[in-house]
Formats: structure tokens, sequence, C-alpha cells
């Protein structure tokens, strides 16, 4: 019998106990042994919940028992959480989590914990919600060299982004609907300003390269100044407006960033719609691979927690190497200095921007407004070039 302790039990940590029971014959099967709930840490009244006979209020006792092997924190933010899942890690327990705050700010720390008393530190469910990227990056993807990540990773802000565009709804409309609906936090900031994107980025990358970069230091932009206009200039430039992250690298350095882009239609993070969520993977020799799925709720979250939990069972004592990254030690590569392409709504005459110094794609002429694609170029590069020009909307393309 596998013995193991939930911190949280709100939505993501209730998830977790109903799926083990639910479904004990499956997990029992996958695992080779039954695992059951012995305590459940919140500061809430559990009366009621069914668990009120595990309920502690206090971690050491949860530290102090030692029938309990595995702690699954799902508590948000980044304190007690991070206290609590080093004091475990300490005490020669694995920690399991869907935490991306902690994962981001103190992975590396928590990971070398992990390697230091023989236990695991894992962490699907913090970036993706339901989508195994993680457990692909470990096993399917190991031997591939990685070289570009485009993420569409917070269901909340792609369910605005969607409302907008197939309802003509404005930024604050959709954000109410998606707050009825639970799509939204109370306090939204984290998903509308792209800080839960840049973080769950900041994590894929450091799974992919080694290296986890301070999401403080990634340039990133949000959506609360999305209009229909930005969406009108999407469309015309026959693309869907998305918030996207990317992780690449440039000039031997990573570059990371979160940003509203024009997704070309081409592009099948165009059609990603709703709460969903999608990861493309250029992984070398591979090619361009997709993974797509629901990228928050309770039981796609808590399955992905679950999967942990399974995948400590079945790896046992192997613990080296497993999803280890250290801190970054070098600088980013600044985004205006990183190549990308861009959407360009320039007033001009096409004899003007053919005798610019870059490859263009025209998309759409209307009146004296170019609609351009240019491809490769840094964002430094293309405000100079421009300079003086009337340039009316210009976002970072995703082709």
């Amino acid at each position: 019998m596998t013995q193991i302790a939930i911190l949280g039990f709100g939505n993501i940590g209730s998830g977790v106990a109903e799926m083990l029971t639910r479904n004990a014959a499956y997990i029992q099967e996958a695992a080779g042994d039954d695992i059951a709930v012995k305590y459940v840490l919140d500061k809430r009244d559990l009366t009621g919940s069914g668990y009120e006979d595990r309920a502690v209020k206090s971690m050491q006792e949860i530290l102090c028992d030692p029938s309990v092997s595995i702690v699954c924190e799902m508590m948000g933010g980044t304190t007690p959480a991070f206290e609590y899942s080093l004091a475990a890690l300490k005490a020669g327990k694995s920690v399991v989590t869907s935490n991306k705050a902690v994962v981001a700010k103190h992975g590396a720390e928590l990971l070398q914990a992990a390697k230091e008393n023989g236990v695991h530190y894992l962490y699907e469910a913090s970036v993706g919600g339901g989508i195994p990227i993680l457990h692909a990056f470990d096993d399917s993807l190991k031997g591939c060299r990685i070289d570009r990540i485009d993420g569409i990773l917070n269901g909340t802000t792609n369910y605005i982004l969607t409302r907008m565009h197939d309802c003509g709804s404005s930024f604050e409309d959709a954000l109410d609907d998606a707050k009825r609906l639970g799509y939204a936090e109370a306090d939204p900031t984290a998903d509308v300003s792209g800080a839960d994107t840049c973080r769950k980025i900041c994590i894929l990358a450091a799974v992919a390269w080694g290296k986890l970069v301070d999401s403080d230091t990634v340039y990133c932009e949000g959506i609360t100044e999305m209009t229909d206009e930005h969406n009108a200039f999407a469309a015309s430039c026959g693309g869907a407006l998305k918030l996207v992250a990317t992780a690449m690298q440039s000039n031997g350095a990573p570059s990371l960033s979160v940003s509203p882009c024009v997704v070309m239609s081409e592009n099948p993070l165009a059609s990603v719609k709703g709460v969903f969520n999608a990861v493309k993977v250029a992984a070398g020799d591979m090619g361009d691979l997709m993974f797509y799925g629901m990228g928050a709720g309770k039981f796609p979250t808590a399955g992905a927690v679950i999967s942990d939990i399974l995948a400590i069972l079945r790896r046992g004592d192997e613990t080296d190497s497993y999803r280890f990254f250290t801190n970054n030690t070098c600088e980013l590569s600044a985004y205006g200095e990183t190549k990308y392409a861009y959407c360009v709504k320039v007033k001009a005459d096409r004899k003007t921007i053919d005798a610019m110094p870059f490859t263009y794609t025209l998309l759409k002429e209307e009146n004296e407004d170019l609609y351009l694609l240019v491809e490769d170029m840094t964002k430094k590069e293309l405000d100079a070039l421009l300079c003086g020009m009337t340039v009316s909307m210009c976002m970072r393309a995703i082709i």
C-alpha cells in the first residue's frame, strides 16, 4: 500500500482524491499497488468532504510519518508551498505538484534536494493541465534536439480571445463570461497579464534545455490591451489572435517571450479555441510535433498529478536525470534583438516597400494600407527600417 498526503484540498486536490477512489482498479493495475490518501492538509474545515478523519493542520505530522512516501502539493502560491515541499524532500518523501509558481521560482533547488535525498520531484501538472508534455520530453523526445517551443498555455486567456473573435465580445465582457463559467479566478491578473503563461514556458524550456530561466527576466505582454481592431488585423493577415509563449535558442543564449501574436492559419495553433491548450515543438529530425488538450480544470490537472505518482512508483529508486534542470547562468537574448516573424500594417506604396532590404510576403492590400509578413528579423531592425512610415499595427507572427 502506497500512502500519500495531499497539501491543499481545493479544486485539484479534491480531484486527485476523487480520481484515486473512482479509478482505483485501473490505478492499482498501472501502479502494481494500491494508493491511499492518509493525510489531507488544508486551512479550511473539511467537514462533509469525506476526508474529515484524515485532516491535519500541521505539516510536521506528515513529515514524521514514515509510512507516507509521496506528498502531493496543490496549495497554490509560493509560501508555504515551497517550504513544505523542501521539508518533505529532505524527509525522504517524493513530491508531485501542480504549482507552476513554485516550479518556476524554486524548481532547481527542489530538484537538487530530491536528488540529494534519493527521491523524486515531479511537476507534470504545472504545465498544460492534462497534456502529458513533460512525460513526452522525458521519454519520446529524450534523444531529440529541441529547437523551438511555441505554446498556447493558458485556458483563461485563450477562452477570452476566442469569445472576442467568435462573438465580437469586448475584453471586459469576455473576462466576465470566463469568471461566470469558472474559467477565470476572481483575481485573473496572473492569467491576463501573461505571468501564468510566462512561468509555464520557463518550465518547458528548462525541461528541454536543462536551464531554468527566471520568469521575471522574460519579455511578457498580456492581453488586457486587445480589442476588436487586433482581431480584425489578425484576420486580415490570414491568421488568428492568440497569446503565445515561445522558447528557442538565439545567438547562443536562450530566448523566451510571451505576447499576443498573429498565428497564421496554416499553423495548427491557430485552430486552438476556448479553454484548450496546445504546444508545438520543433524536435530536430523528428520534425514538428503538436500536443493538444484541456489546459486546465479539476480532473485533467488531477489526472496529471496522478500520472506523476504512477511514474514514481514505476521508476522506484531510479531518480537520476529525471526532468532535472539547474538555474540559468547566462543572460537571455533580448526580445528586441531576437529574430522573429512579424505581421505589419503600414501605409506605404509597393515601390517604397520593395526598396527595403528585407524579404516580405504581401498578405493584403487595402486602400493605401499594406499588410506584410516579414520573417527572420529583429524588432529593433524592423522598427529602424519602418521609421518615418505610418505603422498602425505590428505584431509577432507564428507561421
